[in-house]
């Protein structure tokens, strides 16, 4: 089993196994057959108010790790993503924030890796 990330504006590839996009809003300006995409699961995204918090405090990434872990602690949403990483050789989660570096399919990649 293994979990990658990747912008959903860069093209699918083979190499991608299941794709999930797990941000709470479309990504602006792409169609759903150009995202070409096996789910989307919304609900594993961070919630509006953390969304928003962390556009306006991009450099608090560990703070923002922090409030998101907290809210999937118990969370069904998160349970179903790691029951697709069982059952998927590969899955790529899917994110359309501009910063590869700081985004939330980063923290989910590392809490299901360690799961």
């Amino acid at each position: 089993m293994a979990v990658q990330t990747k912008r959903i504006y860069e093209p699918a590839a083979a190499t991608d196994g299941y794709r999930v996009l797990v941000d709470r809003l479309w990504p602006r300006g792409l169609t759903k057959e150009a995202a070409r995409i096996d789910r989307w699961m919304k609900e594993v995204a961070p919630s509006n108010e953390l969304r928003t918090w962390f556009h306006a405090n991009m450099e608090q990434w560990d703070e923002f790790g922090a409030r998101y872990r907290e809210e999937l602690k118990g969370s069904d949403a998160l349970n179903a993503l790691r029951s697709l990483v069982v059952e998927n050789q590969v899955v790529t989660l899917l994110f359309s924030a501009k910063t590869e570096d700081r985004n939330q399919a980063l923290v989910l990649k590392e809490l299901l890796e360690k799961a």
